[in-house]
């Protein structure tokens, strides 16, 4: 692609949050971007605090629904003509033991998680195509990578997703088009804040090597690298960012009170 043609990025779940953060990565390296969310007032205070009509997108739409799906990329073609990148971020949990989790529990889950980036990609791939390539991004979870409790629908979405990645890695390649994951770990996000009460806040302080919660902002870097020329030649990847949390098992605390008291 010509370097003076601006590339245009697709954020799901792009109102708040995480999405909203790689959105806006996207905008200060230049890229026109289309911000996808299900809320629709809560998206179109993003785009109004954003405050640049001319590179920005918002399109209203639930990723489960094929039809809002197909009519949502029809306003994105008419309005940029092209797509370079795509952000499979939207989401939905419900935090329930697995006994007590609902068939329509786990249904929305697994539709919101792992058929909205199934579908989302099959209709970005030809239009990414038809533009020399491009990348996308499935934002899975740590939760994805180690189970926990409360999690049943949540984590098998997300493992499910991680797979996927890998299915879409191997048969997109062909069309110039880069597939990986970012799994993330406890972000500070508003939610995290709202309902991480501060003994969960500890718990996963004291199983952390890097002992915080990730920034939205650290995240988006890590989306971005994945959907930019310097990650070229690295496809069917999962990259956890997650201060270590996934490298560790148990002990890490006991470890760390030893040290305070040498």
């Amino acid at each position: 692609m010509p370097q003076d043609i601006t590339k245009v990025a697709l954020v799901t779940g792009a109102a708040r949050g995480i999405g909203l953060a790689t959105a806006r990565r996207f905008l200060a390296e230049g890229w026109q971007v289309a911000l996808l969310d299900i809320d629709v007032v809560t998206l179109a205070a993003a785009i109004a605090e954003i405050g640049k009509p001319e590179a920005t997108l918002a399109l209203p739409c639930d990723v489960s629904d094929p039809a809002a799906l197909e009519a949502a990329f029809a306003a994105l073609t008419a309005r940029f003509g092209r797509l370079n990148a795509l952000v499979n971020n939207a989401g939905t949990a419900v935090f329930k033991p697995l006994l007590e989790t609902t068939f329509d529990e786990w249904n929305r889950v697994l539709a919101v998680n792992l058929t909205g980036p199934f579908l989302t990609t099959q209709l970005a791939a030809p239009l990414m195509a038809d533009g020399g390539g491009g990348a996308i991004v499935n934002i899975t979870s740590i939760s994805g990578l180690r189970a926990s409790t409360l999690r049943v629908a949540y984590g098998t979405s997300k493992a499910a997703l991680a797979h996927l990645t890998k299915q879409q890695a191997a048969e997109l390649a062909s069309l110039g088009i880069r597939v990986n994951a970012v799994a993330p770990g406890p972000v500070d996000t508003a939610m995290a804040k709202a309902v991480h009460s501060p003994e969960i806040r500890a718990d996963y302080r004291d199983a952390i090597p890097l002992a915080r919660y990730g920034l939205e902002e650290e995240l988006a870097a890590s989306i971005f690298f994945l959907c930019s020329a310097q990650a070229s030649y690295i496809t069917g990847q999962t990259l956890a960012v997650d201060g270590g949390f996934d490298a560790v098992g148990i002990g890490l605390a006991t470890l760390r009170g030893e040290r305070r008291n040498l």
